[in-house]
């Protein structure tokens, strides 16, 4: 049964790392001592060990051991024998092609179905729809394939910004590049808000936080979901 905290950031603004999924967090991972963090993404481009570091400094002061793939010499088996599982935002290209490249795709998609406690921001989050095709992020690496863990039965775009009437710029809303995505693919797509995240335990996905995320539909009308509703219709995908 999955068991996954599924979240648009890491941090809001003015805030401190994770500090706004501190409690769902510490309830997410009761009974778990230690916490492998997958750090492939690299917001910034900044080191492994320097992102591992990050996230260590955080989940060591509630309680919780950390300890980086990267730093194993069988990732796979890491994954297998892992307690819960962390994987950070930044690229969400960066992130697949190397997990690709490591051959943890279908091992990390056993392990969510066997019900192995899952956290995800951003790019983390990205990787549990159905393909990485609606992440924001600039292709600087290049997985072999965009399809990822099909945990959940949609994509995700983290970050979503709603349309800004007063501003100048002149580029594509996110609303537009899902519009284009939906010209191509039939798969539905949630927009999340700053600060919203889902909580999933096996076929029940339920919206968490203060704000209502957006469901994009291919030739629908997109709908406004409220924080609180259950997303468990599967036939979505």
């Amino acid at each position: 049964m999955k068991n996954l905290l599924v979240a648009s950031t890491s941090t809001l603004h003015g805030g401190s790392y994770l500090a706004y999924l501190k409690e769902p967090i510490l309830h997410h991972f009761a009974g778990c001592k230690t916490i492998l963090f997958i750090p492939y993404a690299r917001p910034g481009g900044i080191s492994h060990n320097e992102y591992t570091q990050k996230v260590r400094a955080t989940f060591e002061s509630w309680g919780f051991a950390v300890k980086g793939i990267h730093e194993f010499d069988n990732p796979s088996k890491a994954i297998q024998e892992a307690e819960g599982i962390f994987t950070g935002g930044g690229n969400t290209f960066v992130l697949v092609e190397q997990l690709y490249h490591n051959k943890l795709i279908e091992v990390l998609k056993s392990q969510l179905e066997q019900g192995t406690p899952y956290l995800g921001t951003s790019a983390g989050s990205n990787i549990l729809g159905q393909s990485m095709h609606t992440t924001n992020d600039m292709p600087i690496a290049y997985p072999p394939h965009f399809e990822t863990l099909c945990a959940l039965p949609f994509n995700l775009n983290p970050h979503y910004l709603d349309p800004d009437g007063q501003s100048k710029h002149m580029g594509e809303t996110r609303e537009m590049r899902i519009q284009e995505f939906h010209a191509y693919h039939k798969t539905a797509v949630l927009g999340l808000r700053e600060g919203s995240w889902l909580e999933v335990k096996g076929k029940t996905i339920t919206l968490k936080g203060d704000l209502s995320a957006r469901l994009f539909q291919q030739g629908q009308v997109p709908q406004e979901v409220e924080s609180g509703t259950e997303l468990g219709d599967w036939s979505w995908a």
